[in-house]
C-alpha cells in the first residue's frame, strides 16, 4: 500500500466487510510511513534545486523561509508576517522562544535524540540537524561551499534531510478522513494491551496530544516550563549562594510552576500525567556564561544528582505539584499525577530522593499519595532493577540517554560524521537513536522489565524515549512487554498503529 487511493480503498472494503478480523487485516496492511506522509507536509511534486547539503532528517515535513540566526531574529520575521528558517551551530533551551515560531529548524550539530530534534518533534516543526557541510557565521552561514547572508531564503527538508539554497513549493496539508477511521481500527486492536501517551510540558502541546490521540503524558519535563521568560528564575536559584537568595528564588519558581503544571494537569484530565522533575544539564540554563562549566554536561550534575547537592529544588516542585493537583481539581477536573525521578543509578539515590517527595505530599495538606517512579536510563539501573524496584511504582525507560550510555557514543554528536561512516562501512546497519538496538539496548531493556516486575509483579513500565514513536521500536518494546509507550504528540497516530500491529504480529 503505497498511496492516499489504496488507504481509502482499503478503508472502504473492510467498512463493507464489518467484522473484527477484516479491521485487523486492514490495520496490519498500512505501512506507518504512509500515516508519517499523510501527517507532515512535503516538498511539492516537481522539479527541485540540487541540494547543497544533508543532514539527519530529524522531523518530517518541509519548510522555506528566511535564514535567521538568532532566536530573536525568528521573532523578528514573525512580527512582519515573514516565514523564517531558524539556523544555528545548535540549539539550547534559550533558543525555544524563537524555535516555537520557525518554519523550520536547521543545526550543524546534533542528531535524532539532541535537543533540536527533540524540541522541533513534538512541535510539528520540520527540522534537519547534524549538517556536516554547514558552518555558521555571525551574520552568514555557509552551506556546501556556499554563502548564504542573514535575510536570504533557504528551505530543507526534514523527511530527507536536504537542504536548499532559496526557496521551493511546499505541499498542502490534507485532512484524510479515512486515516481516522484506521486509527480508530488501531486502537480497538491495542485495547488495555499497550497504551499510548505523549510528551507533552506546557498546555498547547497537551492540546495537541489529545487531539492525536494521545491517552495521557508519560513525560512532562518540567524544565521545559523554565524557558524563555521565566529563564531567569532557574538561574537565580543555581546561581544562589546566600540562603535567603536561594528561598527567594525558590519561592518565586513555585509559584510559576504551580501554574504551569495546574494547567496540564486540567488539560489532560481524566489521564495520567507523569511529571519528570528537573532533569537538564545545568549548562543548558547557564549557556557559554557559565562560570563553572563541566567537561561532560550530559553526565554531570544533573537529575537527582543535583537534587541531592540542592534539596530543596525537588521538594519545591512537589509541593507546586501538589498544589497544582488541588487547583486541577478547583476547576472541575479530576486529575492523575505522577512524580518521576531522573537519572538514577543506584537503590540508594532512588530511596533517598523518594523520601522527600513523601515526605512533602505528607506535610502538603492535600492528603494525597501520589505515585513515584523513576526513569531507568543509565545502564547500572537497568542492571538493577530489580533493587530500584522495591522503591519505584512504575519505570519509564528513557532510551536516548541509555542508548547513549550503552554504546558510549554522545547523542548530540555522534550523528553528524561517525554514524554515516559506519552505516556505510556497514559497521551498524542502522542509527541506534533512531531505531532501538537489537543488540544490546532492547535486550537490556527487556532484562530489566522481567527483573523489576519479579520484584514487583504490578510494576507499570513505560518508554519517554524518542523510541517510543518509532514503529520498529515499538515492536520490540511491546515484545519486551511495556504498558505503554510516550512519544512526541505528532508521532502519536503512528504510534498507535505501530502499537497495534506489533500485538497483531505477537498473536499471529
Amino acid at each position: 500500500m503505497e498511496s492516499v487511493d489504496d488507504l481509502r480503498r482499503l478503508i472502504a472494503e473492510t467498512t463493507a466487510a464489518g467484522n473484527a478480523e477484516a479491521r485487523r487485516v486492514a490495520v496490519a496492511a498500512v505501512p506507518p510511513s504512509l500515516v508519517v506522509n499523510l501527517l507532515h507536509v512535503g516538498v511539492a511534486e516537481g522539479p527541485r534545486p540540487e541540494a547543497l547539503g544533508t543532514g539527519v532528517a530529524a522531523s518530517p515535513g518541509a519548510a522555506s523561509g528566511a535564514l535567521c540566526l538568532t532566536a530573536e531574529a525568528v521573532l523578528d520575521a514573525s512580527d512582519r508576517g515573514e516565514a523564517a528558517v531558524l539556523v544555528r551551530d545548535e540549539t539550547t533551551p534559550a533558543d525555544e522562544v524563537g524555535m516555537r515560531e520557525a518554519a523550520g529548524i536547521l543545526t550543524a550539530r546534533g542528531g535524532m535524540a539532541g535537543h533540536a530534534a527533540v524540541v522541533a518533534r513534538g512541535w510539528g516543526i520540520p527540522a534537519v540537524v547534524g549538517v556536516a557541510d554547514l558552518q555558521v557565521g555571525d551574520n552568514h552561514v555557509v552551506l556546501g561551499g556556499r554563502r548564504l547572508d542573514e535575510g536570504s531564503a533557504v528551505s530543507l527538508d526534514g523527511s530527507t534531510g536536504e537542504v536548499f539554497a532559496g526557496e521551493v513549493n511546499v505541499a498542502s496539508a490534507v485532512y484524510l478522513p479515512e486515516l481516522d477511521i484506521l486509527l480508530s481500527w488501531a486502537d480497538e486492536v491495542r485495547g488495555d494491551c499497550v497504551g499510548v501517551r505523549a510528551n507533552a510540558d506546557r498546555p498547547d502541546d497537551a492540546v495537541r496530544a489529545r487531539g492525536f490521540g494521545a491517552e495521557g503524558i508519560g513525560l512532562c519535563r518540567t524544565e521545559h516550563l523554565f524557558l524563555g521568560e521565566r529563564l531567569p528564575l532557574i538561574q537565580r536559584f543555581l546561581a544562589a549562594e546566600d540562603p535567603d537568595e536561594e528561598a527567594k528564588a525558590l519561592g518565586d519558581l513555585e509559584t510559576v510552576q504551580r501554574s504551569d503544571l495546574a494547567e496540564v494537569l486540567e488539560v489532560m484530565a481524566p489521564y495520567p500525567v507523569a511529571v519528570r522533575l528537573l532533569d537538564a544539564p545545568q549548562h543548558e540554563f547557564h549557556g557559554d556564561a557559565a562560570a563553572d562549566r563541566e567537561h561532560n554536561p550530559m553526565l554531570g550534575i544533573r537529575g537527582v544528582r543535583l537534587a541531592i547537592l540542592r534539596e530543596s529544588l525537588y521538594r519545591m516542585q512537589v509541593r507546586a505539584l501538589c498544589a497544582a493537583v488541588v487547583d486541577a481539581r478547583a476547576a472541575g477536573v479530576e486529575p492523575h499525577a505522577s512524580v518521576m525521578l531522573p537519572l538514577v543509578a543506584t537503590a540508594s539515590e532512588l530511596a533517598l530522593v523518594r523520601s522527600w517527595v513523601l515526605d512533602e505530599m505528607a506535610t502538603s495538606g492535600t492528603g494525597d499519595t501520589l505515585l513515584v517512579g523513576t526513569m531507568v536510563e543509565t545502564p547500572r539501573a537497568a542492571l538493577l532493577a530489580d533493587e530500584l524496584a522495591i522503591h519505584a511504582d512504575f519505570f519509564s525507560f528513557g532510551t536516548n540517554d541509555l542508548t547513549q550510555m550503552v554504546f558510549g557514543l554522545s547523542r548530540d554528536d555522534a550523528e553528524r560524521d561517525l554514524m554515516n561512516r559506519y552505516r556505510k562501512q556497514g559497521v551498524l546497519d542502522a542509527n541506534p537513536f533512531e531505531h532501538l538496538d537489537e543488540g544490546a539496548v532492547a535486550p537490556l531493556i527487556a532484562a530489566a522489565i522481567r527483573a523489576g516486575r519479579k520484584t514487583r509483579p504490578d510494576l507499570e513500565i513505560g518508554v519517554c524515549g524518542e523510541h517510543g514513536g518509532d514503529p520498529r521500536s515499538i515492536h520490540l518494546l511491546v515484545e519486551a512487554g511495556v504498558d505503554y509507550v510516550s512519544c512526541s504528540p505528532f508521532r502519536v497516530p503512528v504510534a498507535r498503529l505501530a502499537a497495534a500491529q506489533a500485538l497483531i504480529a505477537q498473536n499471529a
